[in-house]
């Protein structure tokens, strides 16, 4: 019991026994008619659930009052002898419980009585005089999670750093079935500036390229590039990008969301301030009513932190961006490792591809994309050979070779005489051609 409310049982008590204590003359006949009339009567006791006061019960706060000459203090709620000791329970069966606890720190009260129960099936035990004991002696919950120290912090300049995730979106109609949809985007830390964003049928990584791909094209090359760790963002492909690039690739710590603050809340913006007014049905609606949303509404609208819109943030120092590379299709391409066979020939996706001669038996690296599988580069030693062509088997039986080994392709002269499929001459049918 707090102060202040041992404070109001006083005053409770004081104005039960004001009348006995503050009247001049009374007769012990008055008193006892006064004592039988507060026992009849029913009460509202602070803290209690009792509505009745017994005989004794007044004697004595009388009795407590006038000894201390008048003091209120006298009739405060005194603490109980025995609190914090445990009644119910013997001392051994407590000893016992504490150690069960400690054994197993992470179970139920439900599940400690258990196996105490278990243990001695005599044992009778009540689920808060365990609870009570338990805290008591600080063992109540298991210890939570420890504080960590987490920091409120921002990029200096645009382009610093990109924090990139995927929202699930809404479902959408595509041919005759209704398809999820997934929203990946990138948002540039310091400004606030989303700069790339698109509805996905797939939250894969031929998706997310594709949306990096696009962002770096429209705003820039960022230095860094903080990520979820779902499967895309994990795959050695986007890593391959990333340093070809020049971009740190920064993995957020397993089931910690926190850090990706800034990338979470707006998604929250675009649950509530775009998809609940959303009325389209296919993915191009989605994306076109999206696209509009972004550049018209919330690129253009203040920021609560910075102050400012965030594409007036963004190109407020134009100078620090970098731009992308010419090339920057090329940096996309995915890599692979193969071994040139004694016959010059390179097996890519099942298609056979010919490789320079002093590549033979060596391993080489081929940089191809997946939607031009014809175009493929091959690297070695950190030094590029050109593109390689596709083999021609038909176009390999006619080559011959010189006294060097070189091959020279030589047109044949000699005249064919064709039967016409007969195998023998005089046949009907045969007829000689040149």
């Amino acid at each position: 019991m707090t102060e202040q409310q041992k404070k109001e049982v006083a005053t409770f008590r004081f104005g039960v026994i004001h009348d006995l204590v503050n009247t001049k003359g009374l007769s012990r006949g008055d008193q006892a008619r006064l004592i039988r009339e507060k026992c009849e009567r029913r009460w509202s006791i602070p803290f209690s659930n009792r509505t009745r006061i017994g005989r004794t019960t007044i004697v004595r706060w009388v009795r407590l009052y006038k000894a201390a000459n008048g003091r209120i203090e006298s009739l405060l709620a005194s603490e109980r002898s025995d609190r914090g000791a445990t009644r119910s329970m013997d001392e051994e069966t407590c000893l016992s419980l504490i150690a069960l606890r400690r054994e197993f720190p992470r179970i139920t009260i439900k599940a400690l009585i258990s196996k105490m129960r278990e243990a001695n099936p005599e044992v009778m035990l009540n689920s808060s005089s365990v609870y009570r004991l338990l805290k008591r002696e600080g063992l109540g919950k298991p210890d939570g999670p420890k504080c960590e120290d987490r920091r409120k912090f921002e990029a200096e300049l645009a382009n610093e750093i990109w924090q990139s995730d995927v929202m699930h979106g809404p479902m959408v109609m595509v041919g005759e079935k209704m398809r999820k949809t997934y929203l990946i985007a990138f948002l540039d830390d310091h400004s606030r500036l989303v700069t790339y964003g698109q509805f996905y049928l797939s939250e894969g990584i031929d998706c997310f390229l594709d949306a990096l791909e696009k962002g770096l094209l429209k705003r820039g090359l960022p230095r860094k590039l903080y990520t979820d760790n779902g499967a895309a963002m994990r795959s050695h492909h986007l890593e391959q990008v990333c340093a070809s690039l020049g971009i740190a690739l920064i993995h957020a710590r397993p089931f910690r969301p926190q850090g990706k603050g800034k990338i979470e809340r707006f998604f929250r913006s675009v649950r509530e301030g775009f998809l609940a007014g959303f009325r389209g049905k296919s993915i191009e609606d989605l994306n076109e009513a999206f696209d509009l949303w972004l550049q018209d509404i919330y690129h253009q609208r203040k920021h609560s932190f910075t102050g400012q819109a965030p594409f007036e943030r963004f190109t407020s120092k134009m100078e620090c961006l970098r731009p992308a590379p010419a090339d920057l299709e090329d940096h996309f391409r995915k890599l692979a490792r193969r071994r040139v066979a004694k016959d010059r020939t390179i097996t890519l996706n099942g298609k056979i591809f010919e490789g320079p001669v002093s590549l033979i038996g060596k391993q080489v690296e081929l940089l191809y994309h997946d939607k031009d599988e014809t175009r493929v580069e091959v690297r070695a030693g950190g030094r590029s050979y050109g593109f390689i062509p596709a083999v021609d088997i038909h176009v390999n039986c006619r080559v011959k070779r010189d006294s060097n080994n070189n091959p020279q392709m030589s047109p044949s002269t000699a005249v064919t005489r064709y039967r016409g499929g007969n195998l023998w001459p005089g046949s009907k049918g045969a007829e000689d051609r040149p």
